[in-house]
């Protein structure tokens, strides 16, 4: 079994002070005495979590939260927050002694995420629901259902860290596992919900954490990672988008980059960004979908280098680097490391504060970047690099002339912001 953490003691020292000792999440009082919510999802993440906490004796409460009607999915593999996941993180908390709840947030889920999903989609958006879900529902409401039952922190299985600074607040930062890095989903936490929050699984690999739950003797040990989105049976958007939204698949024109009407389509919400199978229209060059029109119902297509943004302007901007981003107006910029995507590699960009909002720069430039999806922000390129913040690409740009100028020069690619 793993090591008990550090204990919250008083020592002493220089003469006539007395230094307060921090347990393992970086929290006054013993374990013992330190109640901790666990978000428990039913995967071995979250299960491998409550029961690091509650063997360097926390007290622990696991809480599951029912998202959705499940029964579609109570039996899908790689889905999440369905039927089967309830039940294994009750039987988890049972085996591991720990009081377990079911909250039910269905209504609200359906509200905050569902809807929105389906209407960012409509409007030819690429939405990130995952991320909403962070931000409204975890982060949110069961962080206030924790401090209600009493908790000073709530602890998740995701793969992040989460780091006391000099100045006593926390930053969020990569996970040591490149591969299960989940920080794209996470850049909307707030600075408050940072310093609740806690990561346990952020400096372990995977295989550590699936060793764990064996030792722990955890049924869930050997469980499938979720994989879809947990309302989105079998991957298959449009069909979840014609129920909520009937009529929703609206036809019009496929055209080309100049406007020519190159064919017919059945409706915006069976096509993607950078989207080259299934367009249903010859040509003697392959063609992608460069842009979704959902105001004229078109969908335009153009050749592969016509994907290749350079800039995009960003909304609901969440900053966690130094100061406040408002601090850093006009064109000088500053060096960060963009992904727009949870898959790709952050790549090197200049951030500026621009009079109309906050524009990004990617240096190389990224394929298939479209509005709705989150562009997460770092301070370097590889390693366990510091989450400076994010946001959603409102719009996008290939050419630096519907933006603001360049920055004069461009930094070291290795260099820290």
């Amino acid at each position: 079994m793993p090591a008990a953490g550090r204990h919250s003691a008083r020592e002493r020292g220089p003469p006539g002070l007395l230094v307060t000792m921090l347990n393992s999440l970086d929290l006054e009082g013993a374990p013992r005495d330190t109640r901790v919510v666990v978000a428990m999802s039913g995967g071995v993440d979250s299960s491998v979590t409550a029961a690091l906490l509650k063997a360097e004796g926390y007290d622990v409460v696991g809480v599951t939260l029912q998202l959705y009607d499940h029964g579609e999915a109570s039996h899908r593999k790689g889905a999440c927050c369905a039927g089967r996941d309830i039940h294994d993180a009750r039987r988890v908390a049972g085996d591991i002694g720990i009081p377990h709840y079911v909250l039910d947030y269905e209504s609200r889920f359906k509200t905050a995420v569902i809807d929105r999903f389906a209407e960012s989609y409509v409007a030819g958006e690429t939405p990130v629901p995952c991320v909403e879900c962070n931000q409204s529902i975890k982060f949110h409401d069961l962080l206030a259902t924790a401090r209600e039952l009493g908790a000073k922190a709530l602890a998740t299985g995701h793969y992040v860290a989460s780091r006391r600074l000099a100045d006593g607040s926390r930053a969020l930062f990569r996970a040591r596992e490149e591969a299960r890095d989940q920080s794209y989903f996470l850049f909307a936490t707030t600075r408050e919900q940072l310093d609740f929050v806690r990561f346990p699984l952020g400096d372990r690999p995977k295989t550590e954490v699936r060793e764990l739950a064996r030792g722990f003797g955890l049924a869930v040990a050997d469980k499938e990672d979720s994989q879809d989105i947990c309302f989105v049976p079998a991957g298959r958007y449009s069909d979840v988008i014609e129920r909520l939204l009937p009529g929703a698949a609206v036809p019009g024109d496929i055209v080309d980059l100049s406007g020519r009407v190159l064919g017919r389509h059945t409706g915006i919400i069976h096509f993607t960004v950078g989207q080259r199978r299934g367009l249903g229209i010859a040509s003697g060059a392959p063609l992608y979908v460069v842009r979704l029109d959902a105001e004229h119902h078109r969908v335009v297509v153009g050749p592969r280098e016509a994907l290749r943004t350079m800039r995009m302007r960003l909304r609901d901007v969440n900053w966690l680097g130094e100061g406040d981003i408002a601090d850093r107006p006009g064109h000088k910029g500053r060096e960060v490391f963009v992904k727009v995507r949870s898959t790709r590699p952050p790549q090197p960009g200049w951030l500026v504060v621009a009079p109309d909002g906050v524009e990004i720069e990617l240096l190389d430039g990224e394929e298939g970047v479209a509005p709705g999806q989150a562009c997460v922000l770092y301070d370097a390129a590889d390693g366990q690099s510091r989450v400076l913040g994010g946001g959603f690409i409102k719009s996008v740009a290939a050419s630096p002339d519907l933006m603001a100028p360049r920055p004069p020069q461009r930094a070291a690619a290795g260099a820290r912001g």
